[in-house]
This record gives C-alpha cells, structure tokens and sequence, in this order.
C-alpha cells in the first residue's frame, strides 16, 4: 500500500509525464511546419516514449491498490525560435524529469518502500540516457551550428535518431 505522500507524488508524476509528451509533441508540430521532418520524427517519437512512462506509473498505482488520477494539463508552449531552442529547452525539461523522479526515489526509501524505490530505479536509468541523448544533441548543433545547409545535416542526424530509437 502506498502512503498518501506517495501516492500524491506518483499521481503529479503521471500528469507530468503526460503534460512531457504534449511538450513533445508540440515540438514536433513546430518542426513539422519548418520543414524539418527529421526533427519532427524524433519528437514524435519522445513523446511516445513519455506516454509510455505514463502509463507505466499508472499501471504501478493501480497494482498497488490505489487510484491513480489524471489531473488537469497546462498547454506546452508553441512558439520556437530554431532547432537549436528545441533542444535546449528539451534537455532543460528532462533535467526538471530527472529532479522529479529523484525525489519520489528518495521519498521511497526514506518512506522504507522498497517497492516504489525498486520500480522508480528503471525511471533513473532512464532519465540518465535521456539527458546524455539530449545533451549530445545539443553539443552537435552547437559544433556545426545552425545555418540553413547545416539544418539539413542536423534535420538527416535526428531522423536516424528517431528510426534507431526503441
């Protein structure tokens, strides 16, 4: 059974990581209309990768006997200014994912449940490889830079990305 501040910081997460693939999402639309398919694949995909995250939080409230509750979204931002925005305020978001998930680990085990700490290990893996993925990203642009013939490199770069990502 999960103690009520437990159960609070699941639920928030869950919204969270739902209001992650909306983000997401959005981002894609932006790039979509730019011209950068490439781009738009990979937050396609991201924001799949988020949904999934959801539900596996959803799924571990309700196995542990409790209700797991969708609150209300705020709307992502719509309005970018490059690529290279994209991504920085991406890594930014997934830094913000990681401080969250690091508090309900470190709740867990202050809490002594063992079993959300152990569930909330595969979200710290996860967060580890989405920070390098993003930070990588961001180091790339910013080596070659973001005029118009390099965003065909970059646009190229992330739709191998998003074709190779799980």
């Amino acid at each position: 059974m999960l103690s009520k501040i437990m159960l609070d910081k699941l639920n928030k997460q869950i919204n969270f990581e739902f209001f992650s693939s909306n983000v997401y999402l959005q981002m894609a639309s932006w790039a979509d209309t730019q011209g950068l398919e490439g781009c738009a694949s990979f937050m396609k995909k991201q924001a799949g990768e988020e949904l999934v995250h959801m539900h596996k939080i959803f799924e571990y409230v309700l196995e542990s006997g409790e209700m797991a509750v969708i609150g209300k979204l705020d709307a992502p931002p719509t309005d970018y200014d490059s690529v290279e925005e994209i991504f920085k305020k991406a890594l930014d978001h997934e830094k913000q994912v990681t401080k969250r998930i690091h508090d309900i680990s470190e709740t867990a085990w202050k809490e002594k449940d063992l079993a959300t700490f152990n569930f909330m290990q595969w979200f710290v893996n996860e967060q580890h490889e989405e920070e390098t993925s993003f930070t990588r990203i961001v180091d790339k642009i910013k080596l070659i830079g973001v005029d118009k013939r390099t965003m065909y490199l970059i646009d190229r770069e992330l739709a191998g990305l998003a074709a190779a990502k799980k």
